[in-house]
């Protein structure tokens, strides 16, 4: 059973990166991101260019076009998912650090998305195990 309230929805069929089930708001960045110092241990994004710095991931499904940066930054989004912290990705296309995090992270993940579609508030929902995002309006 779903938790979101609005029956009008758009879905949006993307690739498979982590399967699994979840239902949370967006946040979105247009620029990349390198979750090797630019997103902290508490999901706080701190890198200092990004539109979103300050921002917290906690809870969210983070939407960004791909990742960039050092391999570390795998260990960091699986630090994430062990912690409760982040719940989702979607990218619009996504890089191997990004996906070797969220596979070993169990994070639901789905990328070659217009993620243009999404605005942050927006609720999402991630069927990972069929590729698919449905988005409710906020």
């Amino acid at each position: 059973m779903n938790n979101i309230e609005s029956t009008e929805y758009i879905e949006l069929k993307g690739r498979i990166i982590s399967k699994g089930y979840i239902e949370a708001e967006a946040i979105v960045s247009e620029e990349s991101i390198s979750f090797l110092g630019g997103v902290n241990e508490e999901g706080v994004i701190t890198d200092k260019d990004s539109k979103l710095n300050g921002q917290t991931v906690k809870n969210k499904i983070f939407v960004f076009p791909t990742g960039k940066g050092s391999t570390v930054g795998s260990y960091v989004i699986y630090g994430l998912a062990k912690n409760n912290i982040l719940k989702g990705i979607i990218n619009a296309d996504c890089e191997p650090i990004v996906a070797t995090g969220a596979i070993l992270g169990k994070i639901p993940m789905v990328d070659k998305i217009d993620i243009s579609e999404i605005k942050t508030g927006d609720k999402i929902i991630i069927d990972g195990n069929n590729g698919t995002i449905k988005i409710f309006k906020k």
